[in-house]
C-alpha cells in the first residue's frame, strides 16, 4: 500500500503535536501494534526524549499566551519533524520516494502548525484559561485519535486529516480579526516593557 495517506496524516498530526506523533508512532512499533513504523522511532532514547517533550507541550499548551510562545518557538520544529517523520515511513515502506514524502509531510505540518497558532492567537483574546485548556485536551486527543486510527486505516484517517485541516484553515480565516486583535495587544505589551525598561521616557525627537 502506498506510504502517502499515512504520510499526510502523520504530517497533519506533526504541525499540532509532533512529540505526541513520535512517541505514538514508536510505541506502536515497539509494542508490535503495527510493522509500518521505522526502526528509528522504536529506539528507547526516542521514546524517552518524545515523551518528555510531550509532558512539556501538555502544560505549556494549557497556559494563556505561554501556548502562543510556545507555537512560535515550534513554527519550525513542527514541519521538520513532520518532514522526518514522513522521509521515514515512506523509507520503511519503500512505496514513495523519501523526499516527496518529506515535502508532503513537512508542508502538511507547516499548514495544521499555522492553523493551530491562529487559533491559538483568537482563543487568547479570552481573558478566561478554560478556552486554552478546551482546545489543547481537543487537539491532543485528536492528534492520538487520528493517528491510531491511520495505524489502522490509513486512507480514511488520510480524509479525516484533510477535512479537519480545511475546517482549521476557514476557522482561522472567519477569526481574522480576533487574531489581528491578539497581534495588536502583543505588540503594545512589547512596547510598555520597552518603555519601562528605558524609564518610561520617549527617546529625543
Amino acid at each position: 500500500m502506498s506510504a502517502i495517506p499515512l504520510v499526510f496524516t502523520s504530517g497533519w498530526a506533526s504541525g499540532i503535536n509532533a512529540y505526541a506523533v513520535v512517541l505514538l508512532l514508536g510505541l506502536f512499533g515497539a509494542t508490535g501494534v503495527s510493522d509500518e513504523v521505522p526502526a528509528a522511532l522504536q529506539r528507547t532514547d526516542v521514546l524517552i526524549v518524545a515523551g518528555v517533550l510531550f509532558l512539556c507541550e501538555a502544560v505549556a499548551d494549557k497556559i494563556p499566551y505561554v501556548d502562543s510562545v510556545w507555537d512560535t518557538a515550534h513554527t519550525v520544529i513542527r514541519p521538520v519533524a513532520g518532514a522526518v517523520v514522513a522521509a521515514l515511513l515512506a523509507g520503511e515502506s519503500g512505496s514513495l520516494p523519501e523526499l516527496a514524502a518529506g515535502a508532503i509531510g513537512g508542508s502538511t505540518a507547516l499548514m495544521s502548525h499555522l492553523v493551530k497558532a491562529g487559533t491559538r492567537m483568537a482563543v487568547n483574546t479570552s481573558p478566561e484559561p478554560f478556552s486554552n485548556v478546551g482546545m489543547s485536551v481537543a487537539e491532543d486527543l485528536g492528534v492520538a485519535g487520528v493517528i491510531t486510527f491511520g495505524i489502522f486505516n490509513p486512507v480514511a484517517a488520510a480524509v479525516i486529516a484533510a477535512v479537519l485541516l480545511v475546517l482549521g484553515i476557514v476557522t482561522v480565516l472567519f477569526l481574522a480579526s480576533r487574531i489581528r486583535r491578539f497581534l495588536r495587544r502583543r505588540a503594545q505589551r512589547r512596547e510598555e516593557k520597552r518603555m519601562a525598561g528605558t524609564g518610561g521616557h520617549w527617546p529625543p525627537g
